[in-house]
């Protein structure tokens, strides 16, 4: 079974960045009654098909990822997030990114001193925590900066920069380009 997803983004790219180019999946990998539903599902044309089909394809490749992900081969965000002190913190950053985040304000919450739960983190994950949030607020905002309607303003407040000067120096330290040059260059791509 080959299939394909238009993926747009850069919060989708820091996943795909890691996956191998060719994933190949054995017998029993998979949820065998999801596959047989999938296949009796194909081999009859019924309305509302396509939209069945399209979510168990959906939940097809999400096992086929979570299969890929489990054998050990995974990025250490990925790993860390099954870490129940990381994993915590990684969620709080995920989804708080406007929080204004410190080592102290995260050890606190995941109850660990600041030099435990940094040693802890970056042991995990591959990277400080600190470093962990800029990249994942700048890959917020890279997204965010694409939709209409959004400032450089309006996407610093969204992903915990105060001003849109901040935002602005810290995306063109790290990506090497400015918001206004990501989202022009996005626009002619």
């Amino acid at each position: 079974m080959t299939g394909t997803y238009p993926l747009d983004g850069e919060v989708g790219g820091r996943l795909l960045s890691v996956l191998p180019p060719l994933l190949v999946l054995r017998r029993g990998d998979l949820d065998a009654d999801l596959v047989s539903l999938l296949a009796r599902e194909m081999a009859h044309d019924r309305p509302g098909q396509e939209a069945v089909l399209d979510r168990l394809l959906d939940i097809l490749l999400i096992g086929a990822l979570r299969a890929w992900l489990d054998r050990g081969e995974a990025p250490g965000w990925y790993r860390a997030d099954a870490d129940p002190v990381v994993g915590h913190a990684l969620r709080l950053m995920h989804h708080e990114p406007a929080t204004a985040w410190t080592v102290e304000s995260l050890a606190r919450s995941v109850g660990l001193s600041r030099a435990a739960f940094s040693r802890r983190f970056t042991e995990l994950v591959g990277e400080p925590p600190m470093s962990y949030l800029t990249g994942w607020r700048l890959t917020l905002a890279a997204d965010l900066l694409l939709e209409p309607g959004a400032t450089v303003g309006s996407v610093a407040r969204q992903v915990g920069y105060g001003t849109p000067f901040a935002l602005s120096a810290a995306f063109t330290r790290v990506r090497g380009m400015s918001p206004t040059a990501h989202r022009e260059r996005a626009g002619a791509a």
